[in-house]
């Protein structure tokens, strides 16, 4: 069973983050009550005509681009013809025959090694209205209809489930800092379709699509689940068709939909009422020089400034820290106490207080002091727990709050080994102990000095002076 080879290619819809939808003025938002963003455009009333949103066209460029897409300079729009309830048109506005992207890829990485995944096309295209199943009833939520896609294909070029989530993160992590789309799986504005095959042999095997997964970890589920009942089914020696299937995450399995007898007949055709579209390199240098800083390159800053792989992509993974942390990087802050600051202390108090960081008081000349000041030990860790509440919610300086707290803050040298003295002199036994070669002496007396001071000095200060002292 090991002799098999895995084939993966995924299709993925992200959302496009536009104020309005791509053929109508109602709005683009997600979360409002039902039926309450659409018009007669959306609802596929008889006359209506689609007007083609420019920013739509806009964000698609800036996909295709970000993506390393060729991009289709001379394009239409094209009719899927189907009939289906969320669909009121009994057609979907898309693009078939010239997409505006195609021949790109995405570079994932694999440890070892760099691999690409090839990005088949990128097309445009509106989203259908939301069913919403209950009991024996269908419900219809038109907010969705018409809301701008790109949906990017890969060619099957993955052969695992790991390669498969690496691809899915990359992509988010594309988009997400591209501004394209805000890649919220949870509230479908990045939905992904796995079609999964296997092989002995370098002929594909038969496909299977796998729909309805609702997270980028349970795209790797998925794959293996179907994968392993793929593999149940030929070792066996039976046979099947395509299929389409869907994910139960409840259960970890993949679950028949319907069976592919026969091709599906969309007879696309180009769309009437839309012009060609024509784009120019000016439009497209204009588009380009659009892109914000990507992930890629915020990453290699962040490492250039000695902050770590592991914090990189722990800050990476939150856009509001990650420009948070932007701000400073033309400073000369030390961005390692900046980066363990946005990821510990203030990043608890934000889920804490569920909310964000440009809505508290962290103004960017307090938060610089701080990082100073834990920086040259004139605070300490334990001291900036005690402030963060007030950093957070007061207009006041750290060194207004640290006053108001009564908290004592000891940066002298001199006033700092005349504290150890003392703590020494109280207690000769541990100092005899390390002598002697007990090394956790010395950490007893560290929490003795700590003790002594409540906490108020730098235990990088504190414990290189210790050593000095007992070293002598």
């Amino acid at each position: 069973m090991s002799d098999y080879k895995t084939t993966v290619g995924i299709e993925v819809h992200a959302e496009l983050k536009t104020k309005t939808k791509i053929f109508s003025n109602s709005i683009n938002g997600y979360g409002t009550t039902a039926n309450s963003n659409v018009n007669v455009i959306d609802l596929g009333y008889p006359g209506t005509l689609p007007t083609l949103n420019e920013e739509v066209v806009n964000q698609a460029i800036k996909a295709a681009l970000v993506l390393n897409c060729e991009i289709n300079k001379n394009m239409h729009f094209d009719r899927k013809n189907y009939f289906y309830p969320d669909n009121p048109k009994n057609y979907q506005i898309t693009q078939a025959r010239t997409p505006i992207g195609v021949n790109g890829y995405v570079e994932i990485d694999l440890g070892d090694r760099k691999k690409k995944i090839r990005i088949h096309d990128i097309h445009i295209e509106e989203d259908t209205c939301k069913s919403i199943h209950h009991n024996n009833h269908s419900l219809l939520d038109f907010n969705r209809a018409g809301v701008p896609l790109v949906e990017i294909v890969t060619e099957a070029d993955m052969n695992s489930s790991e390669e498969a989530v690496l691809y899915l993160e990359k992509l988010r992590e594309l988009l997400l800092y591209a501004d394209i789309s805000d890649c919220k799986i949870e509230e479908g504005s990045m939905r992904c379709d796995c079609n999964v095959s296997i092989s002995k042999t370098e002929k594909l095997g038969t496909k299977t699509e796998v729909k309805n997964i609702g997270s980028i970890s349970n795209v790797g589920v998925a794959i293996e689940k179907e994968v392993a009942r793929q593999k149940e089914l030929l070792e066996k020696g039976e046979t099947f068709h395509e299929e389409t299937r869907r994910f139960d995450d409840k259960t970890n399995q993949t679950i028949l939909m319907r069976v592919k007898e026969t091709g599906n007949d969309y007879r696309y055709f180009p769309e009437p009422d839309i012009p060609f579209v024509r784009l120019t390199d000016e439009m497209i240098e204009r588009v380009k020089k659009t892109i914000p800083m990507l992930a890629e390159e915020r990453r290699t800053n962040y490492l250039n400034r000695g902050i770590s792989l592991l914090n990189a992509n722990k800050i990476i993974q939150n856009r509001n820290l990650s420009d948070y942390l932007n701000k400073f990087l033309d400073t000369d802050i030390n961005l390692v106490i900046a980066s363990n600051l946005l990821l510990g202390d203030i990043q608890f108090y934000l889920n804490k207080h569920n909310t964000t960081i440009d809505k508290t008081k962290l103004t960017d000349d307090k938060f610089i002091d701080i990082v100073k000041k834990l920086d040259e030990g004139k605070i300490n860790n334990k001291v900036f727990k005690d402030i963060i509440d007030d950093i957070m919610e007061k207009d006041t300086t750290v060194d207004e709050i640290i006053s108001e707290k009564g908290i004592k803050i000891i940066s002298d040298p001199n006033a700092i080994l005349e504290v150890i003295r003392d703590i020494l002199a109280k207690n000769e036994a541990s100092v005899k102990d390390y002598k002697a070669g007990n090394t956790r002496a010395s950490k007893f007396l560290m929490g003795q000095i700590m003790k002594e001071t409540k906490g108020s000095l730098s235990p990088e200060i504190v414990n290189k002076l210790l050593i000095e002292e007992l070293d002598k």
